[in-house]
């Protein structure tokens, strides 16, 4: 059972909060499937991606297969030079030959990845009802300095903070991990022994603040000393103590902190697997990580689930669409 016993915060005392810097997850490694073009042309592909929407009929497969092998900022470099040699917003172009999937997926591909994850955001608050999964998906997985970065597009594009939008849009336990994790400016300790008298509905807040607060390293070491002592997993413990999206946010903080490649994994296979593809999940997910850790999460699919990601896309996708993903993906294992 989740702190429900004196000495499993004893485990907590042992951890303080580093106060050198901290290791983010994938920071400085290169493990996306998508790498910067060797022999990068901004206008030469602004030209062929001109000749592929031009005249009757779209070549689907020269835009998605030109677009795919860039990197995001490679794409913002194609997109201003398409504008100076056709006057044209290059986005708006491919609008209006796309559609479906497709469309959705490539204009993914061309928006910046702070404004993606920011529209993200504001799309699962402004929308109908508050989507939670993207909340948590987002606010667990990412680095400091995204947070940052996502923090500053948020209310330069949408006119309003983004703690004030998720604070108006969640309550309780939930909505104040979530606006920990948005604070990028932390430290300190935490001493929860002396926080109750070790039962889960005393400590919850002290319980919610240190998993925010503290970095991924530090989290598995917790982790490692928690299950010594109470002979429970993290997780397991969570699942028995909490229900909702609190739980759900709770075990999303927990399993990034032991990988965020695993995490991911098991978000790309659930999009698939589960009766119905989670197009928006599966896109977001597939467009985020490419230039990230997407050879890592293909590597942590296989082991969990015996399939590479590969062919599971194959299996569960189709069209254009599907090879846009593929070509993500990039590769079979």
């Amino acid at each position: 059972m989740l702190l429900c016993r004196k000495d499993l915060f004893l485990v907590f005392l042992l951890f303080t909060l580093p106060t050198s810097a901290e290791v983010e997850v994938a920071a400085g490694c290169h493990r996306g499937s998508v790498k910067p073009f060797v022999n990068f042309n901004a206008k030469h592909d602004a030209e062929i991606l001109h000749k592929a929407m031009k005249g009757i009929g779209t070549d689907e497969d020269a835009i998605l297969m030109l677009l795919a092998a860039r990197s995001n900022d490679q794409r913002q470099q194609i997109k201003a030079a398409y504008k100076k040699a056709y006057g044209k917003d290059l986005v708006s172009a491919l609008k209006s030959e796309l559609g479906g999937l497709l469309e959705s997926l490539i204009v993914a591909l061309m928006t910046p990845p702070s404004l993606y994850d920011a529209t993200q955001l504001h799309k699962a608050l402004k929308g109908a009802g508050t989507d939670d999964d993207v909340l948590i998906e987002i606010l667990a997985s990412r680095s400091r300095e995204q947070i940052k970065d996502i923090i500053k597009v948020y209310k330069k594009e949408f006119g309003g903070k983004l703690e004030k939008d998720i604070s108006g849009d969640t309550s309780g336990h939930f909505q104040k991990l979530l606006v920990i994790l948005l604070q990028v400016g932390r430290g300190g300790t935490c001493d929860l022994y002396a926080a109750g008298e070790g039962k889960f509905g005393t400590d919850e807040e002290k319980f919610i603040t240190i998993l925010g607060n503290r970095s991924a390293e530090h989290l598995r070491e917790v982790f490692d000393a928690y299950k010594k002592i109470s002979g429970s997993d993290m997780e397991d413990s969570i699942e028995g103590e909490t229900t909702g999206n609190l739980e759900n946010l709770l075990l999303a903080v927990v399993k990034c902190a032991r990988s965020v490649p695993a995490f991911f994994a098991e978000g790309l296979y659930k999009s698939m697997r589960r009766a119905g593809t989670d197009d928006e999940t599966l896109m977001r997910i597939m467009v985020s990580r490419s230039e990230a850790d997407m050879l890592d999460i293909r590597a942590s699919f296989k082991k969990m689930y015996g399939a590479s990601l590969y062919s599971t896309i194959q299996e569960d996708t189709g069209g254009d669409y599907q090879k846009a993903l593929l070509y993500l993906c990039g590769g079979n294992d």
